[in-house]
C-alpha cells in the first residue's frame, strides 16, 4: 500500500544520489532532508494510522540504503576508513545476527516488525557524522566506539522487544 509516509520514505533514494554530486552542500541539504522525511514519514504514520506492513519494511530499508550508499561514496574518497564505516553498521549487524536468531529458533514468521529507540538513536547519529563528514569536519573516534555500543544495545533491545508482547515503540 502505497501512501504519503511510504513515499516519503523512498524519497530517500534520489536524496542518495545526491552524492554521486561532490557539492558539499548539495550533499549536506540530502542529508538534512533525508533526516527530515524520517521523521516526518514515522510521525505520518503514528498520527494518522497510515502504518502498513510495506512501510514498517520500507523506512528501514532507505534509511540502510542511504547510510550505505553515502558511506561507500565518502569511503571512495577517502573521508572515512573501514573500520569506522563498518562501526556505523553495528546496529544493523545486530539485526542481521536477530534475524538469524529469529531463523534458527522457528519464530521469524510469528515476530512482529516494530521500531527500537537504539535504532532511532543509531539512524540519527549516523545521519549528523555523514553530515559533518561532509563538511570535513573531524569526527573523534570515541563516536565510532559508540556505535559498537549501539549495536549491542540494539540487539538487547530487539530481544526484550521480542519477549513483551506489549510492547509499542512510538
Amino acid at each position: 500500500m502505497f501512501n504519503l509516509p511510504n513515499i516519503l520514505s523512498l524519497c530517500r533514494i534520489p536524496l542518495a544520489l545526491v552524492f554521486l554530486q561532490e557539492n558539499p552542500n548539495y550533499r549536506g541539504l540530502a542529508i538534512v532532508l533525508a533526516l527530515m522525511t524520517d521523521v516526518l514519514d514515522g510521525y505520518l504514520a503514528r498520527r494518522y494510522r497510515w502504518k502498513s506492513r510495506l512501510g514498517t519494511l520500507l523506512d528501514p530499508l532507505m534509511d540502510k540504503f542511504f547510510v550505505i550508499f553515502t558511506l561507500g561514496i565518502l569511503f571512495t574518497e577517502n573521508r572515512i576508513q573501514l573500520w569506522k564505516a563498518a562501526t556505523m553498521l553495528c546496529r544493523d549487524f545486530a539485526i542481521i545476527i536477530f534475524g538469524a536468531y529469529l531463523t534458527f529458533t522457528g519464530t521469524l514468521s510469528k515476530y512482529k516488525l516494530r521500531a527500537i529507540w537504539c535504532g532511532k538513536i543509531t539512524t540519527f547519529l549516523q545521519l549528523m557524522v555523514l553530515l559533518g563528514l561532509t563538511y570535513h569536519f573531524l569526527i573523534p573516534d570515541y563516536i565510532f566506539f559508540f556505535f559498537i555500543i549501539l549495536g549491542v544495545m540494539a540487539l538487547i533491545e530487539l530481544y526484550v522487544v521480542d519477549r513483551d508482547p506489549h510492547y509499542e515503540s512510538n
